[in-house]
């Protein structure tokens, strides 16, 4: 009886310590969510990989990309607005649908802007807060800062 008695506290004693070491366990890690949608990405340069030369976008809050939870992203152009879709399969494919077309000036980057969004075929987090887009071959480099949460849609 003395036996059964040992064994019954041990058992209790050994489960008391599992769940006492479970409780103080880290919680589970949750899911990653995507960190490139709902901010509006303010575009601030570009560089040509070839030539090393970075472009500075004087104005980056006029040149913004906001990607959303449903594929569909939109964005300004200097004087423009636009829209369209993305994927994140296999790379990062902009795919441009609506936009309007104002003449922004003689100054203005909305023409290369579009056009090298365009192109995107790669990008995400740079690591450093910013949003990194690339063109086929690493060619041409984007680079957007975090003007924050985009508004809700």
């Amino acid at each position: 009886m003395r036996s059964l008695i040992s064994k019954t506290v041990l058992w209790a004693s050994l489960m008391a310590v599992v769940l006492l070491v479970a409780a103080c366990a880290p919680p589970a890690t949750p899911t990653p969510t995507n960190t490139i949608q709902g901010i509006v990405w303010q575009w601030m340069s570009v560089t040509d990989q070839t030539t090393k030369v970075t472009t500075t976008v004087p104005n980056p809050e006029n040149y913004t990309i906001v990607f959303n939870a449903d594929g569909t992203l939109n964005g300004k152009a200097d004087c423009n607005t636009f829209t369209g879709t993305y994927s994140q399969e296999n790379g990062l494919i902009i795919k441009l649908g609506a936009s309007s077309m104002a003449y922004c000036g003689d100054a203005s980057l909305d023409q290369v802007y579009t056009q090298l969004l365009g192109n995107i075929v790669a990008g995400g987090p740079d690591g450093a807060g910013n949003l990194a887009l690339e063109t086929a071959g690493g060619a041409q480099r984007m680079l957007f800062k975090n003007g924050g949460a985009a508004p809700k849609q």
